[in-house]
């Protein structure tokens, strides 16, 4: 090779190129290194707190834990829903390998039903914390406690645990009144705080229960956990203890429910008491009733079924929206409306045919008594509960006036303070008619509804809170079920259910139909007569509901219908009936004669007066001092 063309290395350009790039590098270095420190100084100084809660959120878990429910008392200290300790079999999903095995497993020590496993399943799919345990099987028998616990140690994610669960001890004839509890569905937990009820096995439902469910529930207690990158519970790291529910005490007297539940006998029907002195509701009954305790922990297919299948609909409350005619419980209420706007006086004298016409040769509206009354007056027309007298006087008025007026006694609208679902009846007007049917209002219409039939239909507690008015002359209380909430008075919000009087043109008239009502009882041809002998005085009213209508000339036979065809047997009346304590509305629905709600009224007029119910009772007398 020719000496041109050696090539010779310039060792001072390469020397100069390496430190060139020796040079870049290092301050590319640096500058990623100032990058570095700065963003480390970012994350760890100036978002410390951020990414040290992120930090903690990862590693700690806050855990609820359910108070225990507030307890419900009647008004002696008698516990109606209580909390009773039980040992249930619960399972964590996480630590179950293999669920066809341990269901099989399972089925060899206890007996599990299939609705209890899909239950179970269904809930499996809800949203839960990781590791929390779901119920399988509630309510271990002893027995069943005690094989459960031996294999313990071979059934992988399966415990038993204690738990509080509610409690009904007097069953059925209270179920409509004090309601139940029931497990937390979703649709539930749409309407409460998630977090507070998260670990709850129920929630209130229906009755007291559901409408006071926020006070009984309490305040869920809270827990900071320290948790494994799986979400299990390694330790706990801070405690807050959860606050008890408050407890209630209601006016309700358990032995007055109890009795009149149980001389409702084998008929439907309702009974509502309340003290005219506070509004205070004394009994709410619906017949028949149902054990809520079957719905406390789930209710199953089989017992629901049975439920709504009954043809006595046990689920539904008669005594808040069993629609009913008020019949001729309505007449001193039509009564004091003709006094109050002058379409009646206590003198004036009526010839009371065996019916009544509106026009000479229109229809004939029959009275009960074919043979009609003679001369009468207002008071004597309602001491024999003279069908005609009403008639005239509801055509005279109009269905104005009678609308204006019954309304002021809660007919047509909820009158419920502290109970949710009451229905608002029907008390008809022109314009109500006209919406429904296209039709105006007729003088026969009014006709009817003088006696308290026709369009007109009433729910027991309507009634019963309008002879509680009456009762009190005047002074109407909108009823209800709670008096102490812990250890304050009940208190609802202002302006809702304000206790207000009835004033009429001349007060004089309350006492003049209480009188009237006197009669019903002590005169010798009172519809309630048979009340008579004894130590106070009853004032009432009769009343029976037709369940069907009456051709113009068709006589009522009973003994040739279906007792479902029966008529209505209805009662109000208050005792004692000077100064009233207790005020009774009783139906007997298809119980034909009115004397079946009379005898019952006036038992527990008795017992309620003077403490004399019969010593069956004697375990529902409780412990003023309790609670």
């Amino acid at each position: 090779m020719s000496r041109r063309h050696q090539n010779f290395r310039n060792y001072r350009q390469e020397q100069r190129l390496t430190q060139g790039r020796v040079i870049a590098s290092a301050i590319f270095v640096l500058l990623m290194a100032l990058v570095l420190m700065a963003r480390l100084f970012y994350l760890q100084v100036v978002q410390h707190e951020l990414y040290q809660t992120k930090a903690d959120d990862n590693r700690v878990m806050l855990v609820t834990e359910p108070p225990p429910r507030g307890l419900i008392y009647d008004r002696n200290g008698l516990v109606l829903a209580d909390n009773r300790p039980i040992h249930s079999l619960t399972v964590i999903p996480e630590r179950v390998e293999d669920f066809a095995k341990l269901k099989q497993m399972l089925s060899g020590i206890v007996a599990i039903s299939d609705s209890e496993w899909e239950d179970f399943e269904s809930r499996l799919k809800e949203y839960r914390r990781p590791y929390q345990s779901l119920t399988l099987k509630s309510q271990l028998t002893d027995e069943e406690w005690a094989k459960v616990s031996v294999d313990l140690y071979r059934l992988d994610g399966v415990q038993v645990e204690a738990q509080l669960t509610r409690y009904y001890p007097y069953g059925e004839a209270f179920a409509h009144a004090i309601g139940y509890v029931g497990r937390i569905t979703t649709d539930d937990l749409e309407r409460v705080d998630r977090l507070a009820y998260q670990g709850a096995l129920f929630i209130g439902k229906t009755g007291i229960e559901g409408f006071y469910e926020t006070t009984l529930f309490g305040e869920a207690g809270l827990s900071k956990v320290e948790v494994n990158a799986r979400g299990r519970i390694m330790s706990e790291l801070e405690r807050q203890n959860p606050t008890p529910g408050k407890d209630l005490h209601l006016y309700l007297d358990a032995r007055l429910q109890q009795y009149a539940y149980d001389l409702l006998g084998d008929y439907t029907g309702s009974v509502v008491a309340i003290d005219p002195e506070t509004g205070g509701i004394l009994a709410l009954v619906s017949k028949p009733g149902f054990d809520p305790n079957l719905f406390v922990r789930g209710i199953s297919y089989d017992d629901y079924s049975a439920l709504r299948k009954s043809t006595k609909l046990p689920l539904f409350n008669r005594a808040l929206r069993g629609g009913y005619p008020p019949a001729s419980t309505i007449k001193p209420f039509m009564g004091l409306a003709g006094l109050e706007y002058g379409f009646a006086n206590w003198t004036e004298r009526y010839f009371a045919r065996g019916y009544y016409q509106i026009n000479p040769d229109g229809r004939r509206y029959r009275d009960w008594k074919r043979t009609g009354h003679g001369w009468i007056d207002l008071e004597r027309s309602i001491i024999e509960s003279v069908d005609t007298y009403y008639y005239q006087l509801a055509n005279k008025m109009g269905i104005t006036p009678i609308h204006n007026f019954l309304s002021r006694f809660g007919f047509g609208r909820s009158t419920l303070l502290d109970l949710n679902g009451d229905s608002i009846g029907l008390l008809p007007s022109n314009e109500w008619k006209k919406a429904k049917y296209k039709e105006p209002w007729y003088p026969g219409d009014s006709v009817n509804v003088g006696i308290g039939q026709g369009f007109m239909v009433a729910t027991p507690i309507q009634i019963a809170s309008a002879t509680s008015a009456l009762a009190s002359r005047g002074h109407y209380f909108y009823p209800r079920m709670t008096a102490m909430i812990g250890d304050k008075p009940a208190e609802f919000a202002e302006g809702l259910g304000e206790e207000h009087d009835i004033v009429l043109k001349d007060q004089r008239n309350w006492e003049r139909m209480v009188e009237a009502m006197r009669k019903v009882i002590t005169d010798s041809q009172g519809t309630a007569r048979r009340l008579q002998g004894t130590p106070y005085e009853i004032a009432g009213k009769t009343g029976t509901g037709q369940v069907f209508s009456l051709q113009e000339d068709q006589e009522y036979d009973a003994d040739s219908l279906e007792k479902r065809l029966h008529d209505h047997a209805l009662f109000i009346g208050f005792a004692p009936a000077d100064k009233p304590k207790i005020s009774v509305f009783a139906i007997f629905e298809n119980g034909g004669s009115s004397s079946k709600p009379a005898d019952l009224t006036k038992k527990l007029f008795d017992a309620y007066l003077y403490d004399d119910y019969p010593a069956e009772y004697d375990y529902l007398k409780g412990n003023k001092n309790e609670g």
